[in-house]
């Protein structure tokens, strides 16, 4: 590689992050506005073409972007609404795969009907990482973003299966709907069984390296670990990765609080870093997209984008309502039968438009469809291979700029909000730093009856330090104001204490520049100062 390349090689990496930061900072859509970028980028003369190695994409991206987002979900959650996450990782991927697939075949002359469900398998999973985004940013009920994050974690299994058997079926490999529904099984429950066993030898290991930078290497290298080894045994990467990094999230607790602080740094910087990328790279890809399509006139090929961007949301609109009834059905049924009746609490209509709208495509798509074999077992060239990538970028780019763009304004419209929950949670949060700080009070008069000549000093600014901690959550529930807008006595601490951290941050650094203390002494004693403010905020 020539410098030239290796300057364009560090040209994306650099835009992306420099695009997702003004659109974050903007309030735009980051995935939109990187989309939008890379187009543009690609039309600029002298561009190289950056052309997606599909292995590389699915090794690379997407094994560390899945682990991350398992890490960091709540497991309980997961598990207390598996019904409607497997209704949309698994039936909604199949059910869109088979629609899409089937209108695409009818409505393309000469284009065989596996070809055309390897198309619907390309576009059936949605990337839910700019919806969850919005929803977070934006307040959605916990329930609302945990059906979206737990989709998000499993629909790309599902769809990559039904992608490489519709692939075979198409190359003239002689799937079978038995074999492929074999292959499917086995793919799933294998991806499982691989995860389950990479997870607890991997948190025992960390465990015990007791070294935050080691603990966290173990972290960086388990989801390309758990992704190889399924797919050796030919078992799902993606489910492996997904339940691996489920288990080890689950345990972090159990990790040095130093290995937390640094691990969830890491993750957040790396997966910020790798979206932006990604999402670039779907904005370079226009000129290997629009290669090969002068067989067709341009009216005719906006016709079948606009068709198939139409037939998937239209069905995951009906999906996502259909589906909805099953749990109503079979309450009305047990309560007939004089059964039990599940009482959890089901989404409301307008939470299900929400849900329904939150159909963005992404880079596993893209990745899948360039992942189509150039020719098929006979040495024929695949299907119309090029119209495939054509109609997957316009889907791509159709979900991101109509539903991406339009989905905050949704959530505002509707006035879905998760004020009452976040209510419950400040309060829940506010009982439990009541007692956790009882009970560090407890503790420390226990240590003081057991030993003697302890500073009083040091136990009063103790005993202070554990009393603010019991006040702080409860007088957070104003706001940070009391009667008349005057600030509470922890608001108040937490203003001033960051001005005594800014000056003495002011003192290091200037002595450093005088050389009276070195970098390393800088480094060590700015980084308890840092720890101290990032205590103080609330994220």
């Amino acid at each position: 590689m020539d410098a030239t390349q290796g300057l364009w090689l560090l040209t994306v990496p650099v835009l992306a992050v420099g695009v997702a930061a003004v659109a974050r900072r903007t309030g735009v859509s980051a995935p939109l506005a990187l989309v939008v970028a890379g187009l543009l980028a690609a039309a600029i003369p002298g561009t190289p073409d950056f052309e997606l190695d599909p292995e590389f994409v699915l090794f690379a991206f997407l094994p560390p972007l899945l682990f991350a987002a398992a890490w960091q979900s709540s497991l309980p959650n997961l598990r207390d609404n598996a019904r409607p996450i497997a209704y949309l990782s698994v039936g909604l991927v199949l059910c869109t795969t088979l629609v899409t697939g089937y209108v695409v075949y009818l409505i393309v002359p000469g284009l065989p009907l596996a070809a055309a469900f390897v198309l619907g398998a390309i576009i059936a999973p949605p990337d839910a990482v700019a919806a969850v985004g919005v929803a977070k940013r934006l307040g959605l009920p916990r329930r609302v973003v945990t059906v979206l994050v737990g989709e998000s974690l499993f629909n790309d299994a599902t769809a990559l299966t039904a992608f490489r058997i519709a692939v075979a079926a198409a190359a003239g490999e002689g799937v079978s709907l038995a074999t492929g529904g074999e292959r499917f099984l086995f793919a799933a429950v294998g991806g499982t069984l691989v995860g389950l066993a990479a997870g607890p030898p991997l948190h025992w290991l960390r465990t015990r390296l007791r070294d935050p930078l080691a603990e966290n290497a173990v972290a960086v290298l388990a989801p390309f670990a758990a992704y190889l080894v399924a797919e050796a045994v030919h078992a799902s990467g993606v489910i492996a990765v997904v339940v691996s990094g489920l288990y080890l999230g689950h345990r972090f607790t159990e990790s040095p609080a130093a290995t937390r602080v640094l691990g969830l740094s890491f993750w957040k910087v790396l997966t910020f870093i790798l979206e932006s990328v990604v999402f670039l790279l779907i904005g370079l890809q226009l000129p290997a997209v629009v290669e090969g399509l002068s067989a067709w006139h341009p009216l005719t090929l906006a016709w079948w984008a606009l068709t198939v961007f139409a037939v998937v949301v239209a069905v995951r609109f009906a999906w996502v309502f259909a589906t909805a009834l099953v749990p109503a059905l079979v309450a009305r049924r047990r309560a007939r039968t004089g059964g039990a009746v599940d009482d959890t609490r089901r989404l409301n209509r307008r939470e299900l438009t929400v849900v329904s709208w939150a159909g963005m495509r992404g880079v596993v798509s893209l990745a899948a469809a360039f992942a189509i074999p150039v020719t098929t077992a006979r040495g024929e060239p695949f299907p119309e291979r090029h119209l495939i990538l054509f109609l997957t970028f316009t889907t791509v780019l159709a979900t991101l700029l109509v539903q991406g763009v339009t989905f905050p304004a949704l959530i505002r419209r509707l006035g879905i909000g998760g004020e009452a929950e976040r209510h419950t949670d400040a309060v829940a949060e506010a009982g439990a730093q009541h007692a956790a700080a009882r009970a560090a009070l407890e503790r420390l008069e226990a240590l003081v009856a057991e030993e003697e000549d302890l500073d009083e000093q040091v136990l009063r600014r103790l005993r202070e330090l554990a009393e603010y901690r019991q006040l702080r959550a409860w007088e957070r529930l104003g706001g940070g104001t009391g009667p008349g807008g005057t600030e509470v006595p922890t608001a108040a601490y937490q203003r001033l204490r960051r001005e005594m951290l800014a000056a003495e941050r002011e003192v290091f650094v200037r002595l450093r520049d005088e050389r009276r203390i070195d970098d390393e002494v800088l480094d060590r004693v700015l980084r308890e100062l840092d720890l101290e403010e990032v205590a103080l905020s609330r994220d």
